[in-house]
């Protein structure tokens, strides 16, 4: 009688192995590019929404002669929209827009997106029906009487496209106002995280919302790709420069330990420009660096922190 022959120990071959090498890197592979293709598109759509707004401007200065939020009285009810405050940042029709602390004279702010013309300017916008989207809340004289954060904020001011959170509002000054200076005459949209605002000290907060690598995409697609030149800035109402810090708790800021400190005569580092010597590239909550040598631009700290959420833009009024 023969022995029972002994089972053959199947094993994978090398074909095999191959094949499953193969539909692992498809699958990576595809993962990857399904991951940049949605970046693109948050970027697309976020330069897309940015470009409406800059259109919707323009439409309604060319009919009604004034900037949303900034039109006067009795121009403003005239044409149906609500009636305005008689002090500055109410509705003076300066071209600037700007927010305000208190319904008195002298109480204007510029860094209060809530209140004033900055909030009035999604009211008058939607009431023209040049945007999508109903902004109500706001009044020219007032404001908020309470904290205003979660979905609140959204009768104040739209969303961004990029997500996350985020929101559009506008301001003006640029760094010169934010130290001081008198600010630039120049308003701009900021896209950045906001919080919310709180009626005991008459503020509003905003937090990093872009990655240096989206902040730098949408800059690079429509403006020269560099944080503090050209029409796009890496930088808002409340934390002028965004550098370094926190994604959470105090907001990245170059104020007080940045390249032009205090001094609003100083401006942004570029190869020519003085100042003290200040960096953060081996952070990795750094926005944009200039490799610790004042003789170097700055730039988005891309080879770094490409995914870290540190950044925030403005985009000037075109």
């Amino acid at each position: 009688m023969n022995a029972p022959r002994p089972k053959r120990q199947h094993g994978f071959t090398l074909i095999e192995i191959s094949i499953v090498l193969v539909i692992i890197g498809l699958v990576v592979g595809g993962v990857l590019v399904g991951r940049d293709l949605i970046s693109a598109a948050a970027v697309r759509a976020q330069v897309s929404q940015i470009e409406k707004y800059q259109t919707a401007v323009n439409t309604f200065r060319g009919k009604y002669g004034y900037l949303p939020g900034d039109i006067p009285n009795p121009v403003a009810g005239q044409f149906g929209f609500p009636s305005r405050g008689s002090f500055a940042g109410e509705g003076d029709g300066n071209g600037i827009l700007e927010g305000i602390n208190s319904d008195a004279s002298g109480q204007n702010d510029s860094f209060c997106v809530f209140t004033g013309e900055e909030a009035m300017f999604w009211v008058d916008l939607s009431q023209a029906k040049l945007i999508d989207g109903s902004f109500t809340t706001a009044t020219p004289r007032a404001v908020p009487g309470s904290v205003v954060m979660g979905s609140a904020i959204n009768t104040y001011l739209p969303q961004a496209k990029i997500g996350s959170g985020g929101y559009v509002y506008v301001w003006s000054g640029g760094w010169q106002g934010f130290t001081g200076g008198g600010g630039d005459g120049l308003n701009y949209f900021a896209v950045t995280g906001v919080t919310g605002y709180w009626s005991a000290n008459e503020s509003s907060s905003a937090i990093p919302l872009l990655t240096v690598a989206q902040a730098f995409a949408i800059d690079k697609k429509v403006d020269d790709g560099l944080p503090q030149s050209g029409n796009v800035l890496a930088m808002d109402e409340s934390m002028a420069w965004a550098t370094n810090g926190p994604v959470s708790g105090t907001p990245p800021t170059e104020i007080f330990t940045g390249d032009y400190g205090l001094n609003p005569a100083v401006g942004p580092v570029t190869p020519s420009s003085g100042g003290a010597v200040w960096d953060s590239a081996s952070s990795s909550q750094t926005c944009y660096s200039n490799g610790n040598n004042i003789q170097v631009q700055e730039t988005y700290s891309i080879t770094n922190n490409a995914n870290y959420v540190n950044c925030v833009l403005s985009f000037k009024f075109q």
